[in-house]
Parts: structure tokens; C-alpha cells; sequence
């Protein structure tokens, strides 16, 4: 596939563009992977142009694999750069952490006019870093958010552990259940420390057009079905032009991607690494599984009513 990259340096955001072979006037923003030109990025790709849409893949920086401080200015320069080259729609889609983005950036910027987060959060939290140190995998930045925008920091919950028992109470609930990964302890323990303010929560009735919102009960990194749940309310509460798509399965895991976008990122043994990810998918894998094929024809169809009738 052909693409032009985008660097921080000298275009103002680090990113791929990814044109669509039939031709569109539509463009997705996805966030789906740690690089906008790797592995899951690059599937990513392949599955939304099926869709027939063009597609800018966008991460926070090269070898960047926190999110910290992330500024929005990045992906409102990629907006620009996306309606001066022929694309008449843009939609964005996050998944987990850019799930959240998605949902904020969607709320700054009137140009998205499809949002889609997959298990994200209704408001923002401390930022953080991946890699290694003190033989830990993560840990929370001290005074940062996940985003920033205008140079300052968007107000954030701040975690209840610091460093390093930040990445030891993932550890520890990790090794208790068997998952990949499991932080849920780690938001429930600090929203109930602090809880989340105004501020702090995504005006997500700001959004344009139609947002879609995906996630499960089951969900270990965080509890997304009160996230979303309070989302709900929270249109109710507030007067907004959106509207509002919701699902919450009862097994589905943070893994709810569509069924042939998982099966896309890959060929062999997709429905094996979500058991292998996640303890309920052993549990119930045809329930994950039907959510996931369900989950398909939801994104298909939101992406396609976009194409046809949102402006």
C-alpha cells in the first residue's frame, strides 16, 4: 500500500496518509496501534478502505508508546491537511487509550463527524509512559495529562499510586487473574480516591454527526460499561445535534474489535489470542465471538450511513 508519512519536525503531526484505491471524498482518522505505519496500523488500513474510505494513521510519536501530554493541535493539523486534499467527510476511530482521544478530540473539533471509541473512558486521566523502568513496564508522569492543548495539560483524575505501585497493582491483579493485562483496580481505586470532576469529564455532547460508543462488562483495564452508561446520561443532561449509538455486551473483553478486523490483524488464530489475552474469553469465547460479529456489522453500517447521508 501506498502512503505518505507525516512527521512532527516538518508537518506539525506524526501520521500516514492512506488513499484508498476506488477513490473517496471520506476519510477515516484511526488510531489503532503504536506507530501509524506498523503492524496493526497497517491492518487497520486495509480493513477501513474495504469500507471505502481513506485513512490517517495517527500515534504519538516515534518510539512514543505513552500517552502523555499528547497535543490535540497534531491531529486539528491533520483535519486541515485531510479537507485541503480532497476529503469532504472525516470520521475518527480509538480504540482503548485513543478510544478516549477519539471522544476528545471529537469534541474540540466540528469537522469529525463520525466518532467511534471502542472501550473508552468519559473522561481523562493522568498521563503515562511505557517502557522500562525500576523493573516496571508503566508508570504514571507526575504534573502531565494524556492530552494537552494550546500548551497547557487538559484537566485530568489523577491516579491514586504513584510510582513504582502504580505497575505493581497491575502486576499483582494480573497475576491474579490470568489476563494479559488487568488495571481495572487501578481506576476504580483512584476515581474512588478522586472523583472525577467536570473538568476532568469529556464534553462529549459537543460532538458532531454520530458517535458510536463499543464496549463490555467484562472489560478488565476499566469499568467502560459505567463509562458509558454515564455517557448515556450525560446527553440526556445536556442539549447536543449528535447522535448517540451505544452497545455494551455482557462478554466482549477490551478486545471488541470487529470480527474480520481482528481476523484481518490476524489470519491464524484470532479467536485463540483473545483467549489466550483474556480470562473471560476462555470463559465464554462464542459470546466474545458473537460480540465481535455483531460489533462488525455495527461499524459497517455506522460507516456507511456516514458516507451517505452525515455532513
Amino acid at each position: 500500500m501506498k502512503k505518505r508519512h507525516f512527521d512532527v519536525e516538518t508537518d506539525g503531526f506524526y501520521g500516514a496518509y492512506w488513499k484508498c484505491k476506488t477513490g473517496s471524498d471520506c476519510a477515516m482518522i484511526a488510531m489503532i496501534g503504536d506507530d501509524p505505519e506498523d503492524y496493526l496500523a497497517r491492518t487497520s488500513v486495509k480493513w477501513l478502505h474495504k469500507l471505502g474510505v481513506n485513512v490517517m494513521t495517527m500515534s504519538p510519536g516515534k518510539k512514543d508508546y505513552g500517552h502523555h501530554n499528547y497535543p490535540l493541535e497534531r491531529i486539528e493539523k491533520a483535519i486541515n491537511w485531510l479537507k485541503m486534499n480532497s476529503n469532504q467527510k472525516i470520521g475518527i476511530v480509538g480504540a482503548s487509550t485513543t478510544g478516549t482521544l477519539a471522544l476528545t478530540v471529537a469534541s474540540y473539533f466540528e469537522d469529525i463527524t463520525l466518532t467511534i471509541g471502542l472501550t473508552p473512558s468519559d473522561f481523562i486521566w493522568q498521563g503515562f509512559m511505557q517502557g522500562k523502568k525500576d523493573g516496571c513496564k508503566e508508570w504514571p508522569i507526575e504534573g502531565e495529562s494524556l492530552f494537552s492543548y494550546k500548551g497547557e495539560p487538559l484537566p485530568y483524575m489523577p491516579f491514586c499510586y504513584k510510582h513504582p505501585d502504580y505497575w505493581h497493582v497491575i502486576e499483582k491483579e494480573t497475576k491474579r487473574t490470568g489476563d494479559m493485562i488487568n488495571s481495572r483496580k487501578l481506576f476504580d481505586d483512584s476515581e474512588k480516591a478522586h472523583p472525577i470532576t467536570e473538568d476532568e469529564m469529556i464534553k462529549i455532547e459537543k460532538i458532531h454527526g454520530t458517535l458510536l460508543l463499543i464496549g463490555a462488562e467484562d472489560d478488565v483495564l476499566w469499568d467502560t460499561a459505567k463509562y458509558i452508561r454515564r455517557m448515556k446520561q450525560r446527553m440526556k443532561e445536556h442539549p447536543h445535534t449528535c447522535r448517540l449509538e451505544f452497545v455494551i455486551y455482557e462478554h466482549g473483553t477490551h478486545f471488541v474489535f470487529p470480527d474480520s478486523m481482528l481476523k484481518t490483524m490476524l489470519p491464524v488464530g484470532s479467536g485463540l489470542f483473545v483467549k489466550l489475552a483474556f480470562q473471560a474469553a476462555r470463559k465464554y469465547p462464542e459470546e466474545c465471538r458473537r460480540a465481535r460479529l455483531d460489533i462488525d456489522q455495527r461499524v459497517r453500517n455506522a460507516v456507511a450511513k456516514w458516507k451517505r447521508v452525515d455532513r
